[in-house]
């Protein structure tokens, strides 16, 4: 049976503290299934297929590593594709105190069990809104962004100031 773990996010936009999340998951599990969530009542910046596309793009050497979507229950997704672990990135207690009660309802439905990893202290203080608010205001996002997520989001203001 194959080692398979599921990423879970809205990742509206990828940062380097997912990509990093990404990268050591690869190296933990055979198969990486990175999960881009799907929420019909938010408007995103960018929409779940241009999303998939970015972490495609910043995601390319990694191969045991796919992309998907999913609108519903995680816990459904899992099952349906014989997924046990989900793997999700924590940058501080706040993080924790947030997804502990979704790890514990997660294991209850379905057993599923979530695996915390420890952001890498370079990446605490990136979160997918930080970097949103420092381009909106024509800020340097090039060292908290995969590059290509930083031309599509330099790309998206700028067309949104034009």
């Amino acid at each position: 049976m194959p080692n398979k773990a599921v990423c879970p996010g809205s990742f509206d936009p990828c940062t380097n503290g997912h990509l990093d999340i990404f990268q050591r998951t690869a190296a933990i599990f055979d198969e990486v299934v990175v999960l881009v969530s799907h929420n019909s009542k938010k408007q995103g910046m960018f929409t779940v297929e241009e999303r998939i596309e970015l972490i495609r793009q910043s995601t390319a050497g990694i191969p045991n590593l796919t992309v998907d979507s999913w609108e519903g229950l995680l816990v459904d997704y899992t099952t349906a594709h014989d997924i046990h672990t989900l793997v999700k990135g924590l940058r501080s207690g706040i993080d924790y105190e947030y997804e502990l009660p979704m790890a514990q309802i997660n294991r209850r439905l379905t057993g599923v069990d979530t695996l915390f990893l420890l952001t890498d202290p370079k990446y605490g203080y990136i979160s997918s809104s930080l970097c949103k608010e420092v381009a909106s205001h024509g800020g340097d996002i090039s060292a908290l962004l995969p590059d290509p997520v930083a031309r599509a989001v330099r790309q998206r203001f700028g067309s949104r100031r034009g």
